[in-house]
């Protein structure tokens, strides 16, 4: 579980409850007509703008805003680096015991590859293109997500609209003007709050997991050609240290 999600969903639904609880009840925030158009009108214009495949996957990537465990730079760099003493000691063969405890996926197959003796282009072509269609995925489940941001404020304001003529036909009677005008605004509400406190944070949150992932992975491939390259250990663990942040490279050096 990502602790700062955690957090930021209770502190933001917090403090906007809070709000609401402090100058009444929450019942008067609950419209089910007004939830019905930005909810449901939000998902059927996203269903337009997005094959349902497409809409029905990113369920799936939503998952990574919660629940996402990557390994460390520094603990590839050194699983890395152990191989290649192995493969200089040993021969490419002698890393082939290690494979089964590798939890990378990414990693494992790769040197799975190096070690049936694929030649290290076509090592190279295959991960590059898992690479770009994990991207593709990963973007594709923020950009829906940004476009669900976008299309909630305006059926809000649809709402909002429909709550404004059904008031003026009650101009008649003053005491139905009120009740009207609230239901109008809160459609505007649920417009605002699904995409300011779910949609675009969420998306946000992918962007950056998708560049964590992306890092990891270019680290990955780059430690897999210089073992194929039979490339110095040492040597190649300077090189790698450059996808880690300076205080990550401190700690992996003191490793």
């Amino acid at each position: 579980m990502d602790l700062a999600s955690l957090i930021g969903v209770v502190v933001a639904f917090g403090l906007v409850l809070f709000g609401i609880l402090s100058g009444g009840t929450l019942l008067i925030f609950w419209d089910a007509a007004s939830a019905a158009i930005v909810l449901g009108g939000t998902v059927g214009v996203t269903l337009i703008n997005y094959p349902l495949k497409d809409f029905f996957s990113v369920v799936k990537v939503v998952k990574n805003v919660f629940l996402f465990k990557l390994q460390s730079g520094s603990e590839l760099i050194e699983i890395l680096v152990d191989m290649a003493n192995k493969n200089r000691t040993g021969g490419i063969l002698s890393i082939e015991p290690m494979i089964k405890d590798i939890k990378d996926g990414f990693l494992s197959k790769g040197m799975q590859m190096l070690i049936d003796g694929i030649e290290v282009s076509s090592i190279q072509s295959v991960l590059e293109k898992e690479v770009d269609y994990v991207e593709d995925r990963h973007k594709l489940g923020a950009e829906i997500l940004t476009t669900l941001a976008t299309f909630a404020p305006a059926l809000g304001m649809i709402g909002t609209l429909i709550g404004l003529v059904q008031m003026l036909q009650k101009l008649d009677d003053p005491s139905k003007i009120g009740p009207a005008m609230a239901v109008a605004l809160i459609t505007t509400f649920y417009g605002a709050l699904t995409a300011n406190l779910i949609f675009l944070p969420m998306a946000g949150k992918l962007k950056k997991r998708n560049k964590e992932e992306m890092l990891v992975k270019e680290l990955i491939l780059e430690g897999i050609l210089s073992i194929a390259s039979g490339e110095n250990p040492r040597v190649m663990e300077q090189k790698l240290q450059v996808f880690l942040s300076p205080s990550h490279r401190s700690v992996a050096a003191e490793a």
